[in-house]
């Protein structure tokens, strides 16, 4: 093969997104005599995009050169800025800022303006926005856009238009930074803007319709994603994102072991080219982990998270509240509200109501019920409605409103089901079953509480079984409790000191059955272990 033909086939791979044939080809093509700077920076791009991140840049490196000894300053400052933008994803800040310096010395040479003096603004805007200046961001972000339309430049005008869109929803107005993502969507979708840019607005967009409770689009847009994924099956930048996405979508739908999976994936493509992918790998696997009260191993996987740089909440803060560390959950979570965007406060605010409520500081979770009911009014999204209703009826609770609680928490649980929510919905089920009890309506409380009870075995979410399980006791004066009457003899053996084959011989059972009974029982009443199983019994009258 020629150097010629090696280049004519990279650049047609490199078209149809067969990022491995490009590589391949555009490597034999270079060590056969060398590649003009536009193909050394295809092939850095094919090398960034299958996770050979150290030799992209390398190349990259090259690709600059070549275009400075030819004299093409914008192709040199392009290469620049884009080296810039992958040091600085990698988290080596001053090198980025030494190429971001060096894209925009050799802009000010041009002889007139270029689209590329926008790409070079965009870090500009991102330093804005991540600096707590979203206002400021979004004039960077429009000057952006005015390089993209002046020299139609549909990469420039997609990244800037997805950093508009953040910046906006930062400020608040959730429903104008969503009309811009769907607009940025528009282009990405139909192919207009190229692989990279491609895959960041993706992965910012899917990202910030979460922040936003909009689980309609995050849904619809990591469908996309996954697919623009599957098309490409040997990239590994992005795709990696794509599987901490759908760890969280299979998270909130209930699907928790298929959710560990794809976080166990993201978590294996950040070490291999997908650097972003870290933080969302971990902290999905931790709020799996944290439900099913595997606390620990939660613990470990917020620390993974955290060494993305951001933080892992309002996980970790949950995390204290379940280990009964109310106080410092709760500095925690007011620490990380207080200085928190408008977006990120807003995601925040379920939990700060939560561990409120629980630090028996009622005003300060009515203040934070109040901004969710503010933000429902104001964008009335199914989820908000739902998060806002739940946080209301809590709160209601609290203060003695048995009646608005229970409708507020039943709107609540209609929408949750409706979205799909399942953890939602029963923990919802648990308040509403609080409050029949509230209004002396024993009967019905039970039966909400007996309902989420199930959902959460269902779920494997052990800690909210043995809550509900809790409640069931409290009000069912001398009722057998969350155990059959069959669990409920077991127990009664396990108490007396009998094995699990001496209670097979009593009850007639196999030793099999008699192990399925013993787990179910310290799942129903979270429990871990006979010694505790023991001591339930006495303390609660089952014992022989």
């Amino acid at each position: 093969m020629t150097a010629e033909t090696g280049i004519d086939q990279g650049r047609s791979a490199f078209r149809e997104s067969r990022w491995t044939d490009a590589f391949k080809n555009f490597r034999d093509a270079d060590q056969l005599g060398g590649l003009p700077a536009p193909d050394l920076e295809r092939l850095a791009t094919a090398e960034i995009l299958t996770g050979d991140t150290n030799s992209g840049l390398e190349t990259l490196t090259r690709a600059h050169e070549e275009y400075l000894v030819v004299g093409d300053i914008v192709g040199a400052a392009r290469c620049a800025g884009w080296m810039g933008m992958q040091l600085m994803h990698l988290g080596e800040v001053s090198r980025a800022g030494g190429w971001f310096a060096r894209g925009q010395r050799l802009s000010d040479e041009l002889d007139g303006p270029d689209s590329v003096q926008g790409l070079l603004l965009v870090p500009v805007g991102l330093g804005k926005l991540y600096g707590g200046d979203p206002a400021g961001a979004l004039e960077v972000f429009a000057q952006v856009a005015d390089f993209g339309q002046r020299f139609q430049d549909k990469d420039v005008s997609a990244l800037a238009l997805i950093g508009s869109g953040q910046a906006t929803l930062m400020l608040g107005r959730n429903d104008e930074g969503l009309r811009m993502f769907d607009e940025v969507m528009v282009a990405v979708t139909a192919g207009e803007v190229s692989a990279v840019p491609s895959g960041i607005v993706y992965c910012a967009v899917i990202g910030n319709c979460h922040l936003a409770f909009d689980l309609e689009r995050a849904l619809e847009w990591t469908a996309a994603l996954d697919r623009w994924c599957r098309t490409r099956p040997d990239m590994v930048l992005f795709s990696g994102q794509c599987q901490s996405h759908r760890a969280e979508l299979f998270r909130l739908h209930g699907a928790w072991t298929e959710a560990l999976a794809a976080a166990a994936i993201a978590q294996g493509r950040s070490t291999k080219g997908d650097p972003q992918a870290l933080y969302g790998g971990y902290y999905q696997q931790g709020e799996v982990q944290r439900l099913m009260g595997n606390l620990d191993a939660a613990a470990d996987s917020y620390r993974e998270a955290a060494r993305s740089g951001y933080e892992p909440q309002p996980g970790l803060g949950l995390l204290f509240l379940a280990r009964g560390d109310v106080q410092q959950a709760q500095s925690m979570v007011r620490r990380a509200a207080g200085v928190a965007d408008a977006a990120t406060r807003r995601h925040l605010l379920p939990a700060l109501v939560e561990i409120e409520l629980a630090a028996s500081d009622v005003e300060a979770a009515r203040r934070g019920a109040d901004e969710l009911a503010a933000f429902a009014r104001e964008c009335p999204m199914p989820m908000v409605r739902a998060v806002a209703g739940q946080a209301e009826g809590e709160v209601r609770l609290s203060e003695g409103d048995a009646v608005g609680a229970s409708q507020a928490l039943r709107e609540a649980w209609k929408l949750w089901l409706e979205l799909g929510v399942p953890y939602e919905a029963a923990r919802c089920r648990v308040l509403i079953g609080r409050a029949c009890r509230a209004l002396g309506d024993e009967p019905s409380a039970l039966m909400d509480l007996e309902a989420a009870h199930t959902e959460f075995l269902e779920l494997g979410a052990a800690p909210a079984a043995a809550w509900a399980a809790s409640l069931m006791r409290e009000g069912a004066d001398g009722n057998k409790g969350p155990l059959s009457p069959r669990e409920t003899e077991v127990l009664r053996l396990v108490a007396s000191g009998a094995g699990n084959r001496a209670i097979a011989a009593e009850l007639y059972l196999s030793e099999k059955t008699v192990a399925r009974h013993i787990s179910n029982i310290f799942l129903k009443l979270g429990l871990s272990s006979r010694a505790a199983a023991t001591r339930y019994a006495f303390e609660h009258g089952l014992a022989g």
